[in-house]
């Protein structure tokens, strides 16, 4: 490291939303920082700063914007300076970035599935038919009614504590939740049961912590290389560039998960319709270093079996 070090009197400033599970995801980078460079946690500052998507929490997402509702702001903060770098849940972030931020630094992925919640059930098998779930993800209502057409899904906005609150004030009986943010919260005494891949495949990037910086912050950079994770950006880089080619957002139910065994990576990527009357899924195998490309040539493949009227819904509702 050949620029200075933060300090106390001058602390690095991690901007970031400020649910609990954002406030984890920046305190374990700082914590990764502070351990890779021998710095005190006085080094580090947490800036919280609300997004339009945490402001607005009586609406569904579909109706607000797309992607950049958990993000504009804190990127903007970036970009005047306010802050020094961005930490961020990457479910939450568009596939481009604002021009001078890049986006190159990753942690471990946590545990990318699906977590079913419910203290009455087990299981989407075992709902009575008929029976209420909450979710805000179009991409789990689709793949619900895929399975479970005769189900009745509400809105479930808020942070994890709030969709929690609702289910036991009884507006659903069951909801869904990332493993991710439950593990990083020690969550373990919430009633939840993993969901596997190939019955609910996770949104694009799940479980995995982004960290945006400034393009020309050479400080910056030299001190997020010791904690990125190679991995994790390669799996990464096959599901958004799948997601890209799909021009997915929030209001585009999508899912996706590259695997990686050994120098070879597994790609797994579907489209839904929101009301899950159709759905494509597909997969890739081939070189990690081919991910991108996998990604990309499987959303071909996706919107060629699909049709091109597959997303003609979405001119309806925005």
């Amino acid at each position: 490291m050949t620029s200075p070090l933060p300090s106390p009197d001058a602390p690095l400033k991690i901007g970031t939303r400020g649910s609990p599970l954002a406030l984890a995801q920046a305190n374990e980078t700082r914590d990764r920082l502070a351990a890779a460079f021998d710095l005190p946690h006085e080094a580090f500052q947490v800036v919280v700063i609300k997004t339009t998507g945490d402001r607005i929490i009586d609406r569904p997402l579909k109706e607000i914007g797309g992607k950049g509702l958990f993000t504009r702001e804190i990127e903007q903060a970036l970009t005047l300076g306010e802050i020094d770098i961005a930490v961020h849940s990457m479910k939450d972030m568009p596939t481009l970035q604002p021009e001078g931020l890049v986006l190159d630094t990753y942690l471990p992925r946590e545990d990318p599935r699906d977590a079913f919640i419910s203290p009455e059930f087990a299981s989407i098998a075992e709902l009575p038919e008929g029976v209420t779930v909450g979710t805000s993800s179009l991409r789990r209502r689709a793949q619900l009614l895929v399975r479970r057409p005769d189900l009745e899904v509400v809105e479930f906005r808020g942070n994890l504590q709030t969709r929690l609150r609702k289910l036991d004030d009884g507006v659903a009986r069951a909801t869904f939740l990332a493993r991710a943010g439950l593990n990083r919260l020690g969550m373990s005494e919430v009633p939840q049961h993993p969901i596997e891949v190939g019955d609910m495949l996770p949104a694009i990037a799940q479980g995995a912590i982004g960290i945006e910086r400034r393009e020309d912050d050479t400080r910056v950079a030299e001190m997020l290389a010791p904690i990125h994770h190679p991995q994790t950006a390669d799996q990464l880089a096959a599901e958004r560039a799948f997601l890209a080619a799909l021009d997915g957002s929030c209001e585009t139910p999508i899912a996706g998960l590259a695997v990686l065994d050994g120098d070879r990576l597994h790609l797994t990527g579907e489209v839904l319709r929101p009301d899950g009357s159709e759905a494509h899924s597909g997969t890739r195998e081939g070189p990690i270093s081919e991910g991108a490309a996998m990604g990309r040539d499987l959303a071909r493949e996706l919107l060629e079996r699909a049709g091109p009227d597959f997303f003609d819904w979405i001119d309806a509702v925005v």
